[in-house]
């Protein structure tokens, strides 16, 4: 078996674990967890819990809700605020330890002050030896708020919490080159080195009935983790060899290994956590500019904006290559969309004279920016650009 090594570890246990009769909760599996979770606890490891059920708990509770199928938001909404409450009663009885309850939107992740507010409570919290349990805030979470599964909100729970490792409960035991309920010659992966488009390609959809993420959702959320240095497990949490095995140590499940070059903090929660409103597009001796002297984005080097979006959003960097925009990375804009179209292209001094003492140095200064590995088809920056680019 794979060897681990581990002192902190975020647990995503998913609804097909806690409410495997599909209504309402059942500790069927939690016992085993609330095990490992008192080992974890002796052996002086910290654990977080991610944990799906408060919709089928509020749906037990309220059959008057009515068919599954044909419910909308605002039901899902209020059977989840219902079913909150049995969800924290069902794991601290199984746990027999003080828990905490903390729940998440996108919007807690994406607004920086309180990423950090949750992520300081979430410390304090295992310092004083209680185990934190995590969902997403479905009562009050919109199309546009939400995560949208908690395989990615553990991955953002990892990084929050600086984790060594993130650890996928499933009703499977990891990942298979093809679906194991459908082809019996079907075979587990047991490391994947780094996830790529034949990796993603294994994925299928759910194969549960009261689940929202299949193995698509569980490889995004080990590539957001692994992209942070943290190693990800995707394992069968109905077996308890998969918590033995953890606890000595060892992987049984399918194991994707950390980056060797990990992302910083800070740099990884723009990559991975903010969702952009609009993008700039740049010419080819900025794109020079910023993978070459890791300089900040000038408007001068902006040729057009795209989208609405307010200063302090996040926006794509872009550049066109052979009739199509390619995405080279990401940042948080220092103007809105409307300044910004008024002022790309121009130089400094142009820009100080139209806006003032209001205008600011950079589009988007390079700590507030993240660049993607970019292979190019034909480089975009020729040489008569870089001289161009010399000369600024």
């Amino acid at each position: 078996m794979t060897p681990l090594n581990w002192q902190r570890a975020v647990l995503k246990i998913g609804s097909s674990l806690i409410a495997p009769e599909r209504d309402g909760l059942s500790d069927r599996y939690l016992k085993t967890i609330g095990q490992f979770v008192a080992a974890c606890h002796a052996s002086n490891r910290e654990l977080v819990i991610v944990s799906s059920g408060a919709v089928a708990a509020g749906r037990a509770l309220l059959p008057q809700a009515g068919d599954r199928s044909r419910q909308t938001l605002v039901r899902k909404q209020a059977l989840a605020a219902v079913g909150q409450a049995q969800l924290m009663q069902t794991w601290a009885s199984a746990l027999q330890s003080p828990v905490a309850q903390l729940l998440l939107t996108a919007d807690d992740l994406q607004d920086r002050h309180r990423f950090v507010n949750a992520r300081n409570t979430l410390r304090e919290l295992l310092s004083l030896g209680c185990l934190p349990i995590i969902n997403e805030n479905d009562s009050v979470a919109t199309d546009e708020l939400k995560v949208g599964d908690n395989d990615n909100l553990a991955a953002h729970v990892a990084a929050l919490v600086d984790a060594d490792l993130l650890i996928i409960g499933s009703d499977i035991e990891g990942l298979y080159d093809k679906n194991p309920r459908s082809f019996a010659d079907a075979k587990k992966i047991a490391v994947v080195d780094r996830i790529d488009a034949t990796i993603l390609a294994m994925a299928g959809g759910s194969g549960s009935n009261v689940g929202t993420g299949g193995m698509i959702t569980k490889l995004q959320a080990a590539e957001r983790a692994t992209a942070r240095g943290i190693a990800t497990l995707i394992g069968d949490a109905r077996s308890p060899a998969l918590f033995d095995n953890l606890l000595a140590n060892r992987c049984s499940g399918t194991l994707f290994r950390p980056c060797i070059e990990p992302l910083r903090a800070r740099k990884h929660w723009l990559q991975h956590t903010l969702i952009t409103r609009g993008q700039v597009h740049i010419d080819a001796g900025a794109w020079l500019a910023l993978r070459e002297r890791g300089a900040s984005l000038l408007p001068s080097g902006i040729c057009k904006v795209s989208g609405d979006f307010e200063q302090g959003d996040a926006v794509e960097i872009v550049i066109q290559q052979q009739n199509s925009d390619l995405c080279l990375g990401k940042g948080i804009s220092q103007y809105d969309a409307s300044v910004m179209a008024r002022i790309c292209g121009l130089r400094s001094d142009d820009i100080l004279n139209l806006l003032g003492d209001s205008s600011q140095d950079c589009a988007i200064h390079r700590d507030d920016m993240v660049l993607y590995s970019i292979q190019f088809d034909r480089e975009p920056c020729d040489q008569e650009q870089r001289d161009r680019e010399q000369q600024r």
